[in-house]
């Protein structure tokens, strides 16, 4: 409905397909300054993506993003869009699907060559993202210290996989958000507003 009838640009980083074969593309209507994707975000029509290159673009859809999930607009009305990281079999469900999900990370630990965030105390089990070591640095390039981790409140973003429990590697660093330190019902004390909700 915003593009019908209209003259469109597409944009794209380079002509690789994404892993369904589709061609990803930035579309901007004749005469727009910014492309239609902000207005979907903004609608809650759309989940921001963490593939975007551009740490500036890719931070202001995030933001659009998040004006939608604040306001409950769009699929973030309900709680399909946005699940909790201890609901593993909800998690479990959405196995090779995109999904987003927030929690409070309860260890975070080097092992090896791979970097821990695990969300429950049964780490064969509950929810974990796990980073590999030549990922550190990119992560860590957009302000988040992996080894404070714990105790914060993020959100994660990516395709679910098993190993033993729920898993979410990152291969871009804008998969994962810190918003805040963990909720007083967490058993922690808050430290930061943090928004009560709980992509592609």
């Amino acid at each position: 409905a915003l593009i019908e009838g209209h003259t469109v640009t597409l944009r794209g980083a380079d002509d690789t397909p994404d892993r369904y074969g589709r061609q990803p593309a930035f579309v901007t209507l004749e005469g727009a300054d910014k492309p239609i994707q902000f207005e979907m975000l903004a609608r809650g029509d759309a989940i921001a993506s963490p593939v975007v290159r551009d740490l500036p673009c890719s931070r202001a859809l995030l933001a659009a993003e998040a004006i939608a999930r604040s306001a409950r607009r769009g699929i973030w009305a309900g709680s399909a869009a946005l699940k909790n990281a201890k609901s593993t079999d909800d998690i479990l469900a959405r196995r090779g699907r995109f999904t987003v999900i927030e929690g409070t990370v309860s260890s975070a630990r080097l092992a090896g060559a791979t970097f821990y965030a695990n969300f429950g105390r049964r780490w064969t089990r509950d929810f974990a993202v796990t980073i590999s070591r030549r990922m550190m640095a990119s992560v860590e390039a957009t302000g988040i210290d992996l080894k404070s981790l714990k105790d914060k409140r993020v959100l994660v973003r990516g395709w679910i996989e098993t190993r033993g429990g729920p898993r979410i590697e990152i291969t871009h660093a804008g998969q994962i958000e810190v918003i805040g330190a963990a909720r007083p019902r967490d058993g922690l004390t808050a430290t930061a507003t943090v928004p009560e909700d709980e992509t592609k």
